[in-house]
């Protein structure tokens, strides 16, 4: 693509980013789609050979290498997860390694890079990377391909891709929500010492991802594949954020069922269900895109029921058990809970104390616990277990649909989400 349009774009990039002091989740949304017209818009020269080429990088100096993978131990539910565990910090370590001698980067910006990634990458559920690896173990025995080490390590990579990419996502989604706490720990920007610099460690994590991706797989057939992949996704969560953000500023009557149900496909299903089970396909060779869409449909419905848990647990779920503060109510989300109490749920008097104080009031304030009592006083814990229920049902129907991907991959997944409580 010629520099003549990546250069208006990289401009308005920094100008977004200098200027703070306005409409800080426009500012936001403005800097996520810019960033990925940047990484769209890059120029892609190829060798001969077809493998990709640094022959445009800005600084004229020997790529870093990628370190040796560790022995990775499948052998019990604890060993895989420590197996998986041990390779974020070796991911650390490169990227660290790459911008100091790329990039001329000094050794303490090289430290607050490693801090800033070690402490918004590391420290969650890990459940999306390990599917993954999870995902690519089954479909290579399905197939009746020998599983190595490199192999698990390379699944392991992907997942830690994963894991980043919802790390910057959490980063940006924090700000804009003016989020207090992450993982049972204070939210990367109320940090002491960082700030609005949050914004731009979101971009740097997203940076160090896709760079973690050409390092590990910048020579293999699949890498074309699995960078669409990663850049669809990260598009179609972006455009999910730039619904949900629109959101506050639309009148509480627009906070539709519909509406919530395509904020969390976008925002939520794609990259955290769809995109592990995808990786996993592509690192495995399977090409036909009706096993995609079959796969697909499976996964977004997952996904959607996953959202649905997560806004039930923001009501119902105490800061101990989920990890964090919930500020639905605050923030004025479009949340499975509020969308169907005030389509049908409440009386008049109900619907009054929701046009008045949902997100209006604050975390913990009188009018907040007044709506946390009116959904337990219309049941909607009961709906929300019907709900529940039928989900499953609707998943357990489309058994089958898939020929490549056995079946066993979704179990996985269900296992981990049904009737969840944190």
């Amino acid at each position: 693509m010629s520099p003549i349009i990546l250069a208006p774009v990289a401009a308005a990039w920094f100008a977004v980013l200098k200027d703070l002091d306005g409409d800080a989740q426009l500012k936001v949304a403005a800097l996520a789609a810019v960033t990925l017209l940047l990484v769209v818009l890059k120029p892609g020269p190829k060798k001969a050979s077809g493998t990709p080429t640094d022959a445009l990088v800005a600084v004229d100096r020997a790529r870093v290498p990628r370190r040796p993978y560790p022995a990775y131990d499948v052998s019990t539910a604890e060993a895989k997860k420590a197996s998986f565990s041990q390779i974020m910090p070796m991911l650390v370590d490169e990227a660290c390694d790459e911008v100091a001698a790329m990039y001329e980067v000094r050794p303490d910006e090289v430290a607050w890079i490693r801090r800033m990634l070690t402490y918004n990458c590391i420290g969650g559920k890990m459940n999306r990377g390990l599917m993954v690896v999870e995902t690519g173990v089954v479909l290579f025995e399905a197939q009746g391909k020998p599983v190595t080490n490199d192999d698990l390590c390379r699944f392991a990579v992907l997942g830690w891709i994963i894991e980043m990419l919802q790390a910057w996502l959490l980063v940006a989604d924090d700000m804009m929500d003016s989020s207090l706490t992450r993982r049972g720990q204070p939210c990367w920007y109320k940090v002491d010492g960082v700030g609005p610099m949050a914004l731009n460690d979101a971009f740097l994590i997203e940076m160090v991802m896709f760079k973690v991706l050409k390092r590990h797989f910048g020579d293999a057939p699949e890498y074309a594949k699995l960078l669409d992949l990663l850049m669809e996704t990260t598009l179609q969560t972006e455009l999910g954020q730039l619904l949900d953000l629109q959101c506050d500023r639309c009148d509480l009557d627009k906070f539709t069922l519909d509406r919530w149900t395509m904020i969390v496909k976008y925002k939520t299903a794609f990259y955290s269900f769809y995109l592990p089970v995808a990786m996993g396909m592509t690192m495995a060779g399977i090409d036909d895109r009706a096993e995609y869409d079959a796969a697909r449909e499976i996964l977004v419905i997952m996904g959607v029921y996953f959202q649905a848990q997560d806004d039930y647990l923001d009501a119902f779920g105490t800061p101990e058990q989920i990890g964090k503060i919930g500020t639905d109510i605050q923030d004025k989300k479009c949340g499975w809970l509020f969308v169907n109490a005030y389509h049908g749920m409440v009386d008049a008097a109900g619907k009054k104390l929701l046009d008045g104080h949902y997100g209006k009031c604050k975390v913990g304030s009188k009018e907040e616990k007044k709506i946390k009592q009116l959904y337990k006083d219309i049941d909607l814990e009961q709906l929300y277990k019907d709900y529940e229920q039928k989900s499953y049902d609707d998943i357990m129907k489309l058994e089958g649909t898939c020929k490549q991907v056995p079946w066993a991959v979704f179990e996985i997944f269900l296992k981990k989400i049904f009737k969840r409580s944190k």
